[in-house]
């Protein structure tokens, strides 16, 4: 279930935005952190401006991907304890609506269903793990360090380790939790964490190339992979080909699987709809 309805995350633009700076641009949904003053930890309000748009993107037709950036020196220190604890948060002016559950930001992420790349140009730590292992594509500078620090504060990223268990072998990942190591973007690159590890002068021919490839396939055609995929972890095994058979059945009848394969015949440049 969606924290946010689709009527609700229709327009976010009736909304202010106190912690998020957001734009779209030819099909794709650009969100900043936007809390540099506090390394951008996530309070309560934090992760719901971010949950709506997520829910924007993935019922609006007409975006195809997602890039999440931040402003300042660190990525994001992941939840903002002290909001948690129940201290006060300062103002921003945020007007989005309390969401009809409680956010989980991992599966904010994981039921976008659409590409999602992150720039990381600052350190790592804790929650924003759900950040960048909700995204498809994370492109990282090659000086940022990542850290799971929570066991030095006598708690445990626990639901940051469900997000990161399909990604890190379990044995890296419960190391990593207990020591609370910090280490290089060299590092989680090796571990599957990290995409791309980049020197500042290529970051943006890199994310440009990258979002230029996603636009050249059929959106529709990502979009029903990556829920398919998705929702295979809870199929059983015997049956996952019967479910992706029966999947791709609904693909071929898509207007964007029927203009690709037109496009194929007649030898021309294929000009998606996302339907």
């Amino acid at each position: 279930m969606h924290a946010y309805s689709e009527s609700e995350s229709k327009n976010p633009q009736d909304y202010n935005f106190g912690f998020l700076l957001w734009e779209v641009d030819d099909h794709f949904l650009y969100i900043t952190l936007n809390r540099p003053e506090k390394k951008n930890a996530m309070p309560p309000q934090m992760m719901n401006e971010i949950a709506m748009l997520l829910n924007h993107a993935h019922f609006n037709g007409d975006i195809w991907g997602v890039v999440i950036q931040s402003r300042g020196d660190v990525f994001s220190a992941g939840a903002d304890l002290k909001a948690f604890a129940g201290l006060p948060v300062e103002d921003k002016g945020s007007t989005i609506p309390e969401p009809q559950s409680p956010v989980k930001l991992g599966d904010a992420f994981q039921q976008l269903y659409k590409p999602c790349i992150a720039i990381v140009e600052g350190n790592v730590y804790a929650g924003a793990f759900l950040i960048l292992a909700g995204c498809s594509h994370v492109l990282c500078l090659e000086n940022v360090e990542l850290s799971l620090p929570e066991a030095k504060r006598g708690i445990w990223p626990m639901q940051v380790m469900a997000s990161l268990a399909p990604i890190i072998p379990k044995r890296t990942l419960l190391d990593w939790c207990m020591r609370a190591e910090v280490i290089s973007a060299q590092e989680a690159e090796r571990w599957g964490l990290i995409t791309y590890v980049l020197a500042p002068e290529d970051l943006e021919s890199v994310k440009e190339k990258l979002i230029d490839q996603i636009k050249q396939v059929s959106p529709s055609a990502v979009r029903k992979g990556l829920a398919a995929y998705g929702k295979m972890q809870d199929i059983n095994s015997s049956e996952q080909h019967e479910y992706l058979h029966d999947q791709l059945q609904k693909l071929l009848a898509t207007e964007d699987a029927k203009e690709g394969l037109a496009a194929f015949r007649e030898k021309r440049k294929p000009q998606w709809r996302g339907k």
